[in-house]
């Protein structure tokens, strides 16, 4: 394997002594695009890069060389255009290969890249278009998205660009329709058309679990922070097969996708679903023999009510899990159908793996982890002081000893909302958690998602967790509504599993099954089943949502 940096292929006999001693170089002027997938292409240029299929049976594999000149011809066709350095281009292209194109031909630019959901609708795009002064959006040949991108142009006057991966349209410039004429050459700019270190590579919106999201942009070092996500979290391996399930609007995208696993020797695996189905997935997984898996818990749970036995995952050897709190049942059942121990972990838009299991502990179902090389992780209390053992407080970033590779540079033209973040000297994630004797973190939730009743602080997760062991559900959400006698009591709204009907008695039923399993205070006095529960447009559960309609409802016992 090439070796990047002297860091790769490092050897660590405990996470204490990785913790220690991990380092990272920074080179000066450091661009991925040329000096990780360039540096393959004219080192190794047969190793593979990135293997990509759909649900129609289309597959591509792509090699460092094939990558190198693809990216090296969309670059001449972004510059045919005039982007240049530091313009922002939205790039909405769901899991398609040509993404990868597009972002690596921005690095090399200099440009600003602005993923983004193929679920905007255009009241979205009108807000991220003026917000980050968007000059071009590259899209995926679907005409509902389509359709939006045009009806927010009125309200946009930054966009001067629309172009269409893969069927004309109308008004739009086609991306494949010149592609082959391109030339694969390009030439890295020099000078002040060079980008360096402390340019802005990334911008990425937030999901806006409350209020307008937020823009998180990242530096050209950013990519380096993700050595620890690939290497020492999700574990991938030189010559294996990494996937992450994220779509590539989403800044999870970029912690599986592409920096950390290249930079490591591990190939991209990148399956362009149409929609989730359980079963196809594992067919996925099992036909292109892929070695290392990343996904959200909600997945999982899909995932252990499939018959595992029918799929091949004789190459799958380690599975990683993030985007949410991890509930112990799922842990519990995915390790007794396959002997794979999901390996969870902590970060933000903002950050890379914050907190981590990394392969030399033994995980605790429903633990974090513990804190990842180059980040110095402290829980307070409101006042500012550190928790005790057990005690729930905010995950805080302390930035003494300095700023930890790959965390963000600021929220982008906002420098009250950046200046907030870091007040104290700390970042302040908005996340609680506590921590055990033995240093390993457990997650709470958003400050503003804590009950507080009859004097308690009650979790939203331990009550989730707890009533997603019942039989019956299959998605939950607690939350607090306001009572006058306890400050405010538990509600449980939850998605049945299909042959389920909700009735009086199967909420008496999950209430009492909550009030068996954990401290009586803490069961739902209020349970509302739903057919879906409101969430952002990656997939979070927006509890806000719950909250507000409950407030206005005045939903009561």
């Amino acid at each position: 394997m090439m070796q990047v940096y002297d860091f790769i292929g490092h050897d660590y006999n405990s996470y204490e002594e990785m913790k220690e001693q991990f380092k990272i170089r920074i080179p000066e002027n450091f661009n991925f695009a040329y000096d990780i997938v360039d540096r393959y292409a004219a080192e190794e240029p047969d190793r593979q890069a990135l293997v990509w299929c759909d649900d129609s049976g289309a597959s591509r594999v792509f090699t460092f060389a094939a990558l190198s000149e693809a990216v090296n011809r969309t670059a001449n066709y972004l510059r045919s255009f005039g982007v240049k350095k530091g313009d922002s281009v939205m790039l909405i292209l769901r899991r398609r290969y040509e993404f990868w194109f597009f972002i690596l031909a921005l690095h090399k630019i200099g440009a600003v890249a602005v993923p983004a959901t193929n679920m905007l609708l255009r009241k979205d795009l009108e807000y991220r278009n003026n917000a980050a002064g968007i000059s071009m959006i590259v899209s995926i040949d679907d005409p509902v998205l389509q359709e939006q991108i045009e009806a927010s142009l009125p309200a946009s006057p930054t966009v001067k660009t629309l172009v269409t991966v893969g069927r004309d349209r109308p008004g739009w410039q086609s991306f494949h329709s010149v592609f082959d004429t391109l030339s694969d050459e390009f030439t890295r700019p020099e000078g002040k058309d060079s980008a360096g270190n402390k340019d802005i590579m990334l911008l990425y919106f937030t999901s806006g679990t409350s209020g307008e999201p937020k823009m998180v942009q990242h530096d050209f070092t950013y990519p380096l922070g993700h050595i620890v996500t690939a290497k020492y979290w999700q574990n991938v391996r030189d010559g294996g097969l990494h996937l992450t399930i994220a779509e590539t609007g989403w800044a999870k995208a970029v912690w599986g996708k592409i920096y950390g696993q290249w930079i490591s020797g591990c190939a991209v695996f990148a399956y362009d679903m149409d929609s989730f189905v359980p079963g196809k997935l594992l067919e996925k997984i099992s036909e292109f023999g892929v070695t290392s898996f990343c996904a959200p818990p909600t997945v999982y749970r899909y995932l252990i009510k499939q018959d595992l036995t029918k799929y091949d995952l004789s190459k799958l050897e380690y599975c990683t899990t993030a985007g949410e709190a991890l509930n112990p049942e799922v842990y519990n059942k995915f390790f007794e159908m396959t002997g794979l121990s999901l390996r969870e972990g902590y970060g933000q838009t903002e950050l890379t793996l914050t907190i981590g299991n990394f392969p030399w502990m033994d995980p605790k179902p429903g633990s974090m982890g513990k804190p990842a090389p180059g980040y110095d992780i402290d829980i307070i209390r409101p006042d500012g002081t550190s928790c005790d053992t057990d005690e729930v407080g905010e995950i805080v970033i302390r930035l003494e000893k300095g700023k930890p590779f790959g965390m963000f540079a600021g929220y982008y033209h906002d420098p009250a909302l950046t200046e907030e973040a870091f007040e104290g000297g700390l970042y302040h994630t908005g996340d609680t958690a506590s921590r055990d004797k033995e240093g390993f973190f457990w997650f709470v939730g958003r400050n503003d998602d804590l009950i507080k009743s009859s004097g308690y602080r009650i979790s939203p997760f331990e009550v989730e967790s707890t009533i997603l062991t019942h039989p019956s559900v299959l998605e939950c959400a607690v939350t607090g509504i306001a009572d006058k006698n306890r400050n405010q009591i538990v509600k449980a709204t939850i998605v049945l599993v299909q042959g389920y009907a909700p009735s009086r008695e199967l909420r008496r039923e999950i209430q009492q099954h909550v009030k068996e399993a954990t401290a009586s205070y803490k069961y739902p006095r209020v349970v509302e089943f739903v057919d879906e529960l409101p969430k952002t447009i990656s997939g979070k559960i927006r509890r806000v949502a719950i909250r507000e309609s409950d407030s206005r409802n005045k939903t009561e016992v």
